[in-house]
This record gives structure tokens, C-alpha cells and sequence, in this order.
């Protein structure tokens, strides 16, 4: 079971999105993402989802909320747990300004307006969380099992 952090990191109501481009060999390549990677060993969420999104942006997290699980459920890759943040407060230079000199080694960093981000190519599952990350939904717990990269079905815990 992998155990990973997500972050959504938010600015002007938009959020910071990561086009996996660059990677190979990545299940992702093609998609827009939240900022986030696999826990270390003996790693707590909250430390993975911190070094993380410093990795991935340059930026260190000041505020920032965690919402809850998505566990992921596959017939081709390994089954996850994702633990899902959002956060308003950071530090740092921006990674996605013109003139950032920060090179995120895994995709190209975009500010994408919060209404733009379910029209992008995502993950087919994480429409279903961010529409409840948007909506201001503090808690959640979803499942959501795929084969290959379709989703075929999910549940809602917290209902």
C-alpha cells in the first residue's frame, strides 16, 4: 500500500497545478495534479505533504488544512492512500511566476482559476474531490477504485 500527501495550494482563487510532462516511465504523464508525492519511512502526513510541496515548488507552507483520505483502489497499479490537503499560506518565490528560476523536475507549475480546473486533464476520480475541495467541504473520506486509468466506481464514506 502506497501512502501519499496531495496539496492543493490556493492564491487568488486559483490553485497551483503541476502538468506532469517530464518524469518517465510516469503513471500521471499528461495530467494536471495537485502538488504532492509518497511518504518517507517514518514520515508523518503532515511532514510529507511540507517537503513535498518544497521539492515540487520551492515554496514552504505556513497554513494549511487537511481534509481527509482518498484511497484509491487499482487492478494495475498498487492501491493508495491519499491524504488531502489544501493550503492559503506559504512562503517563497513563485514557482509559477514568469520570471521564477525554480524547475520543478516532475512537470510544468501553472496558477489555474479554481472554475478552469475540473476542464483540465485530470486524474477521471479527482473531480469528485475537488468539487467538494471548491465547495468548501472541510472532511472527507472517499474511494474511489479504477481499472487501467478508468474509474468504475466510487463511494462517498462520509455519507
Amino acid at each position: 500500500m502506497i501512502r501519499s500527501s496531495l496539496c492543493y495550494i490556493e492564491k487568488d482563487g486559483k490553485y497551483l497545478m503541476l502538468f506532469r510532462n517530464k518524469k518517465v516511465n510516469d503513471p500521471c504523464e499528461g495530467k494536471w495534479v495537485g502538488i504532492g508525492g509518497k511518504f518517507e519511512p517514518g514520515e508523518s502526513a503532515d511532514e510529507c505533504v511540507k517537503r513535498e510541496v518544497f521539492e515540487e515548488t520551492g515554496l514552504t507552507l505556513t497554513g494549511y488544512h487537511f481534509h481527509g483520505v482518498v484511497h484509491f483502489q487499482s487492478d494495475c497499479l498498487e492501491d493508495e492512500d491519499m491524504y488531502l490537503y489544501t493550503a492559503t499560506g506559504f512562503e517563497g518565490r513563485d514557482p509559477a511566476a514568469g520570471d521564477s528560476i525554480f524547475d520543478c523536475n516532475e512537470g510544468d507549475l501553472r496558477w489555474i482559476p479554481k472554475e478552469e480546473v475540473l476542464s483540465l486533464n485530470l486524474w477521471e476520480g479527482d473531480p469528485i474531490f475537488l468539487r467538494k475541495l471548491i465547495a468548501g467541504e472541510k472532511k472527507l473520506e472517499i474511494v474511489c477504485t479504477y481499472e487501467g486509468d478508468k474509474l468504475v466506481s466510487w463511494e462517498d464514506l462520509q455519507k
